[in-house]
């Protein structure tokens, strides 16, 4: 479990700061207001980037595992 949850805690702090940037970027540009925006968005997607890691991980495992071809995951 300790693993389950820092893999979750870094993934989604990951995806939430690139995300985050991208899609501010492209809604503002390089703006004077860029940084601030930015920070908002991110405070608000990563902890529902967490939650949503924590939940479906264990599913797209299970869903890797068998498009692979890899038989059952552990």
């Amino acid at each position: 479990m300790k693993e389950r949850i820092v893999f979750t805690v870094f993934m989604s702090l990951q995806l939430s700061v690139l995300m985050s940037f991208w899609v501010t970027w492209l809604n503002l540009g390089w703006s004077e207001h860029f940084v601030q925006a930015w920070g908002q968005a991110f405070a608000f997607a990563w902890p529902a980037a967490m939650v949503i890691s924590f939940v479906i991980t264990p599913l797209t495992q299970k869903l890797s595992f068998k498009l692979a071809g890899n038989g059952v995951s552990k």
